[in-house]
C-alpha cells in the first residue's frame, strides 16, 4: 500500500485527508496525520469565541472523529527528510520518531510573527488558537468583575483598557467583537460607565484591512471611532513592559489586556528543517496543481497547500501573483490536492488550483460588519448576516454547523453568557490553598497567597499568563 502523510492538521490537512478517505480504494495506500493538536481549529470564529457568541468546543473539529480510515499521530515535525522519504517527530513524551512515507503533503501553517518588543512576551496573548479566543474572554469578563469593586480611578480604568495589535481581519475582527462585549457587559455593571472603557486598536501602516479597498477600509476606522474606540494607523507598539503601553506616537497609558495579531511568518519547519525547495520567504515552491517544484522541474511525490505554500492564484489580473493565507483557499486546496494526489497515485492527469475570490468579510461586532466584492460593499447588520451564514455553511461537518446554529440561537433568546472560567487555567489553586490552609491552619486566601506557583507575580491580579504556543505544525 502507498503511504500518504500528511504533517499538519489545519484548514488544507483535514480536508485533505477527508477528501483522501473519500476517494481512495480500500487497500490503495494508508494515510497517516501528524499533528500535535487531536483537532482542527475554526479560525475565523475565533473573535467570536472570544465575545462569548460561538463556544470554545464548537469551532475545533475532531480529527479522530472525523478521519475514522486515517492514522493520526500527536506530535510535531520537527525534520522533513524527503531524499530518504522521512520526517522527524517529536511527541509530547518518549523519544523522537522517524517515520517513513512514499508521498508528502505539507500543510503545517505558518507561525504568529513576533518582534523583540519589550513587555511582549510577557505581557500579550495571539488570536491563532482556540485557547487563547477563551484566555481573551475570560479575562475581559474577570476585569469587569474586579472593576466594579473599585471606586472611580486610574486603577479601575486600567482593568477596562484592552489593545490589539495588528490592522488585518483577526485584529479587527476581534477587536470589534471584544468591544461589542465590553459595552454590552456595561448593562450588567450599573457601577461603570462607557467613559470608562478605553479600547485601542494600533497598525504600523496607514490602513487596516488591507484586503478590502480605501474606502470601506476607512469607513471601518470611522464606524469604531463612533463607538468609542482609538485606531492609531501609522504607530507601532515600543514597549509593553509591567503592562504599560508606550506607541511610537509618544502616547502611553496602562493597559491590562493585551492581544497580538500581527500577521503571521513562515513556519520554522518549512524555512530551514527540508531539503525541499522554499523560496525567499520560507514558502515552499509550490506549482500550479499544488506539487512542490517549478514548472519545469517537479519534485515526486511531494505537495504542499496553506499557508506554508507559495501557490500559484491563477485567477488573479496581475502575474506571478500568490494566492492569499485565508481559510477560505485552505478549504479549497486541499480538497484539490487530494484529487490530484489519488489523480497521480492512479496515473491521471492533475488539475491546477484555481479559485476566484467570493469576496472579503469581517464582523465589527454583533450586529455590525462588512462585506466587499469586487466593487459591491454592504455594511452594518446585513454584512454581519452575510458573515454569519457563510461562515456556518463554511465550517465543515454538519454536527458542528448544529451545534453553532443552537448557540446563536440561545444567545439570541437569553443573552451571551457572561460568565468566566478564567480560574480554569489553574485547576489545582483552590485544592494547594486548603491543603497548605489545613497544613499551616491559616485561611484558604492566605495560603494561596502563601504559594508561589499560583501567586500573581505582576501584580495585576491575573494568574500567571500561559505562553504555550502552537507547535510548527498548527494552522
Amino acid at each position: 500500500m502507498r503511504r500518504i502523510l500528511i504533517v499538519g492538521g489545519g484548514y488544507a490537512g483535514f480536508y485533505t485527508a477527508w477528501r483522501l478517505e473519500k476517494r481512495l480504494r480500500r487497500h490503495e495506500a494508508e494515510v497517516t496525520v501528524v499533528d500535535p493538536r487531536p483537532y482542527m481549529t475554526y479560525q475565523p470564529f475565533l473573535p467570536e469565541v472570544t465575545a462569548g457568541s460561538v463556544e470554545a468546543r464548537h469551532v475545533a473539529v475532531s480529527l479522530r472523529r472525523h478521519l475514522r480510515r486515517t492514522t493520526l499521530i500527536a506530535g510535531s515535525v520537527i525534520d522533513i527528510d524527503h531524499a530518504h522519504r522521512s520526517v522527524t517527530v517529536r511527541p509530547a513524551d518518549g523519544p523522537d520518531l522517524t517515520i517513513g512515507y512514499d508521498t508528502i503533503v505539507v500543510t503545517a501553517g505558518a507561525v504568529t510573527r513576533t518582534f523583540p518588543i519589550p513587555g511582549v512576551a510577557d505581557e500579550a496573548i495571539g488570536l491563532k488558537h482556540v485557547e487563547e479566543a477563551v484566555a481573551i474572554r475570560d479575562r475581559l469578563l474577570t476585569a469587569f468583575e474586579r472593576a466594579s469593586a473599585l471606586p472611580p480611578g486610574p486603577q479601575r480604568r486600567r482593568l477596562l483598557t484592552v489593545t490589539v495589535v495588528g490592522g488585518g481581519f483577526t485584529g479587527v475582527e476581534g477587536f470589534g467583537e471584544l468591544l461589542s462585549l465590553a459595552t454590552a457587559l456595561l448593562r450588567s455593571y450599573p457601577e461603570l460607565s462607557a467613559d470608562e472603557l478605553d479600547f485601542h486598536l494600533v497598525e504600523a501602516r496607514d490602513r487596516i484591512l488591507p484586503e478590502v479597498t480605501d474606502r470601506p477600509g476607512r469607513w471601518v476606522v470611522r464606524h469604531l471611532e463612533e463607538r468609542g474606540a482609538h485606531v492609531h494607523l501609522k504607530t507601532q507598539l515600543v514597549s509593553a513592559e509591567g503592562g504599560h503601553i508606550v506607541l511610537s506616537t509618544g502616547e502611553e497609558y496602562d493597559n491590562h489586556l493585551l492581544i497580538w495579531t500581527a500577521g503571521n511568518q513562515s513556519n520554522p519547519v518549512v524555512a530551514r528543517h527540508t531539503d525541499l525547495p522554499v523560496d525567499e520567504d520560507g514558502l515552499f515552491q509550490v506549482r500550479a496543481d499544488l506539487r512542490i517544484g517549478t514548472d519545469d522541474a517537479a519534485i515526486p511525490d511531494a505537495w504542499a497547500a496553506g499557508d506554508n505554500a507559495a501557490v500559484p492564484d491563477l485567477a488573479a489580473d496581475v502575474a506571478g501573483a500568490r494566492t492569499v493565507p485565508n481559510a477560505q483557499h485552505a478549504v479549497r486546496q486541499g480538497k484539490r490536492l487530494a484529487a490530484n494526489v489519488v489523480a497521480d497515485l492512479r496515473g491521471k492527469r492533475t488539475r491546477p488550483y484555481v479559485h476566484h475570490s467570493l469576496g472579503t468579510i469581517a464582523t465589527l461586532g454583533l450586529g455590525k460588519g462588512i462585506f466587499q466584492y469586487r466593487r459591491l460593499v454592504i455594511k452594518g447588520f446585513a454584512a454581519w448576516v452575510i458573515h454569519r451564514g457563510y461562515h456556518v455553511l463554511a465550517i465543515p461537518t454538519w454536527e458542528r454547523k448544529i451545534r453553532v446554529l443552537l448557540i446563536w440561537a440561545a444567545a439570541t433568546l437569553f443573552g451571551r453568557d457572561i460568565v468566566s472560567l478564567l480560574s480554569v487555567q489553574h485547576p489545582r489553586a483552590a485544592f494547594v490553598a486548603a491543603t497548605l490552609g489545613s497544613m499551616h491552619g491559616t485561611s484558604q486566601a492566605t495560603a494561596l497567597r502563601s504559594d508561589p506557583a499560583d501567586s500573581d507575580a505582576d501584580g495585576d491580579g491575573d494568574p500567571p499568563p500561559s505562553l504555550g504556543g502552537r507547535s510548527l505544525e498548527g494552522r
